[in-house]
């Protein structure tokens, strides 16, 4: 997780550093170069590379696309399985099926004629170096062996995952399923004997199973070129264009204009009320969505509190908090209507995770926006009185602020929620101020646990969703004291039920899950160490159909709205127009 979120982290912090710069005639040369390719035979595609690429090594951080997406764009290299956004399932991609013999067992299967791009077969012996690479290297998915005792290979095409019966947790087991890249063992076996570190490896003439291959990658571009001989034609067919090329924009702002004049067909960035392009410019511009909140919610900001600081340790003063916020306003502006009003449970009331969401729990011990109820916690249950200044201070003296919100400065539309949480706070009496401190010190005090109040991230969905983002809130265990670095827990809320809880969900059926994760929710609410803000996609999903149509969308739901994982089935659905 801790690599999957500072990808994120690095990929937006970049974007909104750029994201001032005026757009120029420069910022159009990338697209300018890339049309010497037919135009009908080739899909841009932008929003996940910010410069110049220097690596296409599918194992180490900080690698260009399309190598460097949590769920794999199924490209150049291919997962096992694939993730599908909308079901919240593991779909087929170099594995077809994955058996469940008892509950510690896993029994895949691999699809008919896997092949690498140089023609070699491609075996469950790739698999298993790949897996067992990581015990060897210091990788993303080293981690993984944590939770599995052995795999061993059937045959050719069959292998059995033997998992962890004292660490049970055959969703996260699924998540690796999902992400981890599979490599051709007859080529990087090779590598382990003549590179120094693998991890620093370049990679620039990459060589995997899927049906794109690196074709250019400079300055202005990465351009991937159609592999024709893709095993996967006899189940799948080919993808429709015959290019995909991503340009390298000098700004967002110019990587959205592109999109409007049909110099993008597809994008994966904040394109601010990007339903203007369609209502009032008439382009034929969507997302998923015709309608607020036009995307399909993928992951959760959430404000930690330091439930150690003085006040800030009182629940009751934490659930005042919590009511006093204008959760529809914010996701009005700050996310630009393409979130619903976040609500108190931590899990996404859509997608793949609805079927966890207990609306009954969120009603009964929740909380929305409600300023009176705020005030009424403060004075009636509370006791608290204001003072000359109009700050509440508690019985013993301890006076409501000021308090301190922090997220990164330039991460506009989080800056925006967080000025609304300060507005918010003050209009009931709670005395709380924003601070955008640089990534590098943000990302410190975060991990480090020293701040009042802090914006974050948390794990997003996926196959092991919402029992991971349960364990970043909320579990204690393993996170080390304040000052020390942590991955999860920053703000060092303990509750020894948590661990338990989370224990037996890992394991479960999903009816019990349900269940398990509604006493989570049930702990949460009522503790409140953090509080969601707002929903964000998982992707920013947007596509401009002026060269190509027919792509996905809630009309047409024929792949998710992904550029990655299940993603991938997009580009054999779409045809030229």
């Amino acid at each position: 997780m801790k690599r999957d979120q500072n990808m994120k982290i690095n990929r937006r912090v970049f974007i909104t550093l750029l994201s001032g710069l005026a757009v120029g005639l420069m910022a159009f040369a990338p697209v300018a170069l890339a049309q010497q390719l037919p135009r009908k035979e080739t899909l841009y595609i932008g929003g996940f590379q910010w410069g110049p690429p220097t690596s296409f090594n599918p194992i180490a951080s900080g690698t260009a696309w399309p190598m460097g997406q949590t769920f794999g764009s199924q490209y150049v290299y291919e997962t096992l399985f694939v993730y599908n956004l909308l079901t919240g399932n593991l779909d087929p991609q170099l594995a077809v099926k994955l058996e469940t013999p008892d509950a510690s067992t896993f029994r895949v299967t691999l699809q008919n004629g896997t092949r690498w791009q140089d023609g070699k077969p491609l075996t469950t012996a790739d698999v298993l170096y790949t897996l067992e690479l990581a015990k060897r290297q210091n990788l993303a998915y080293s981690p993984f062996w944590d939770y599995v005792s052995s795999v061993t290979a059937g045959d050719a095409k069959t292998f059995t995952i033997k998992l962890n019966s004292k660490k049970l947790n055959p969703g996260l087991v699924r998540q690796y399923l999902a992400t981890v890249q599979i490599l051709p063992q007859h080529i990087w076996s090779g590598l382990e004997k003549t590179e120094k570190s693998l991890l620093q490896y370049p990679n620039t003439k990459p060589v995997g199973s899927g049906p794109y291959v690196l074709k250019e990658a400079n300055n202005e571009r990465v351009v991937m070129e159609r592999n024709d001989n893709y095993w996967g034609k006899a189940i799948w067919g080919l993808p429709a264009p015959k290019y995909v090329v991503h340009p390298i924009f000098k700004s967002n702002d110019a990587g959205n204009l592109a999109l409007e004049q049909g110099q993008l067909d597809i994008s994966q960035q904040f394109a601010p009320e990007i339903w203007k392009m369609w209502e009032q410019k008439k382009l034929p511009i969507s997302t998923w969505f015709k309608q607020p909140p036009y995307h399909v919610p993928g992951s959760i900001p959430i404000m930690f509190i330091n439930v150690n600081k003085k006040g800030l340790d009182n629940p009751k003063v934490r659930r005042a908090i919590a009511y006093a916020i204008n959760y529809p306003l914010i996701a009005q502006t700050a996310m630009s209507s393409y979130s619903v009003p976040a609500n108190s449970s931590l899990i996404i009331p859509d997608g793949g995770e609805k079927k966890f969401y207990n609306a009954e729990l969120v009603k009964q011990y929740g909380w929305s926006f409600d300023p009176q109820k705020a005030v009424d916690i403060l004075e009636k249950e509370l006791g608290a009185k204001k003072g000359s200044d109009g700050i509440y201070v508690l019985p013993d003296g301890t006076r409501l602020g000021p308090w301190k919100v922090q997220c990164p400065f330039g991460w506009t539309d989080w800056n925006q929620a967080l000025e609304i949480v300060a507005s918010s706070a003050k209009a009931v009496g709670i005395d709380i101020k924003t601070d955008f401190p640089e990534f590098p010190v943000a990302n410190q005090n975060m991990a480090n646990g020293t701040f009042d109040l802090a914006l974050w991230f948390v794990a997003s969905v996926g196959p092991a969703s919402p029992w991971l983002r349960f364990r970043d809130v909320m579990d204690g265990r393993d996170v080390p004291p304040v000052g020390q670095t942590a991955f999860w827990g920053y703000n060092r809320y303990n509750n020894p039920k948590v661990g338990e809880l989370l224990d037996k969900a890992a394991g479960a059926d999903e009816a019990t899950q349900k269940q398990i994760y509604g006493e989570l929710d049930k702990i949460f609410m009522a503790d409140i160490p953090a509080i969601p803000l707002m929903y964000r996609p998982l992707e920013f999903y947007e596509f401009n159909e002026s060269v190509w149509t027919g792509f996905p969308s809630a009309a047409n739901p024929k792949a998710p709205p992904m550029f990655t994982g299940a993603g991938i089935r997009m580009l054999f659905i779409i045809k030229p127009k």
